[in-house]
């Protein structure tokens, strides 16, 4: 598990600066952070996860609950970001990049706590791995089309340029 969060972390704090280091590919900016929004930090977090599971598939994918244990960290990542976040500032009534850079860390934290003991309990029904595996590619297709038409939300509003997606990015 330290492992993995070390992984994700890394790569993650990585890919908030990829699309400036690649010239602002569009490609890249699929996966990697264009902007600061909410939205956008969600993504470099759910990137490198979903990287990873190229690896942990390999090591956890006979496991009958692994689809489960995937759907529910990647998930737990989209509620995580946001709850925290709007959490603190509407507490503090401001932002703070500590606590930014901190939410991130806890969220990958939590999300691969809850995939490595889902893994550990007793085989959940079928039905359940179906429909995780499912929602974790209906997950990756929502990820990809919101990065291209970015609701008009606060989620995915740059709290910078007032702009969305590829527009707001500086």
């Amino acid at each position: 598990m330290i492992k993995s969060i070390i992984i994700i972390s890394i790569v993650g704090t990585l890919s908030h600066f990829l699309y400036d280091l690649t010239n602002h590919n569009k490609i890249v900016g699929l996966f990697a952070s264009v902007n600061e929004s909410t939205w956008e930090h969600i993504k470099i977090a759910l990137t490198p996860t979903i990287l990873y599971s190229l690896y942990d598939g390999f090591i956890y994918g006979s496991n009958p609950n692994y689809f489960i244990a995937k759907f529910v960290s990647l998930i737990s990542l989209i509620i995580v970001i946001p709850f925290l976040f709007y959490s603190y500032k509407k507490i503090f009534k401001k932002d703070n990049t500590i606590f930014n850079i901190a939410i991130f860390y806890v969220a990958i934290i939590i999300s691969q706590v809850l995939f490595y003991n889902i893994l550990e309990i007793n085989r959940l029904d079928y039905i359940y791995s179906y429909l995780s595996c499912v929602g974790t590619f209906i997950l990756f297709g929502s990820y990809l089309l919101l990065t291209l038409l970015p609701l008009e939300l606060s989620l995915f509003k740059d709290p910078i340029t007032k702009k969305y997606g590829y527009k707001a990015h500086k």
